[in-house]
């Protein structure tokens, strides 16, 4: 059981995710991605079947089943018992309280998140302006990180390239030029 548990080192993760690539084409030609399962799911749920909803049940309950697979296994492994606990990461840390964050247990920093009490206004707006723009660009992209930078790259896409460099260059934007001037305002009750 304590596999389940641990974490498992990148030589190991790595290639395992790197294997379903072939895995699915083998299995009917399948697009490993993420993304375009909230489109299924909206499709299922508001019986939109049309234009840019146009859902074939033959064809993608596959990925509605997958995603709803990596969320029942993530909560069936977090319930566990296990020798280590996801969390954020020493280095991680250390970085966070260097920039005012001190209450940092369990999977995210509540401080910026909710914390004792609760999200704030602004807390709020910007999860709601982050999912916005996080969908947007997801759908400009026409795929996500998973969808062009393991999928995509393996098969030798162009386009997942620009899409992979452009996930990056803006991770790392956010990371050290922006997010420090927002954090401030983040941590504002």
């Amino acid at each position: 059981m304590e596999i389940l548990t641990k974490t498992w080192p990148w030589y190991v993760a790595g290639p395992l995710i790197g294997l379903m690539v072939p895995l699915l084409l083998l299995m009917g030609n399948r697009q490993f991605g993420i993304s375009g399962s909230i489109r299924d799911f909206v499709a299922v749920i508001f019986r939109k079947r049309q234009g840019y909803f146009a859902y074939e049940p033959e064809k993608n309950n596959w990925r509605l089943w997958f995603a709803v697979g990596i969320v029942a296994a993530g909560l069936v492994l977090s319930f566990l018992p296990g020798p280590e606990k996801a969390g954020i990461g020493v280095e991680a840390q250390t970085k966070l309280a260097s920039q005012g964050v001190t209450v940092q247990s369990g999977l995210y920093p509540t401080q910026l998140l909710g914390g004792e009490n609760g999200f704030s206004l602004t807390q709020v707006l910007f999860c709601i302006i982050g999912g916005l723009l996080v969908g947007f660009g997801t759908r400009y992209a026409g795929g996500c990180t998973s969808g062009h930078s393991i999928m995509g790259l393996s098969q030798l896409s162009g386009t997942s390239l620009l899409a992979t460099i452009a996930f990056f260059a803006g991770g790392l934007l956010m990371t050290h030029l922006i997010y420090p001037y927002l954090l401030p305002t983040l941590l504002q009750p």
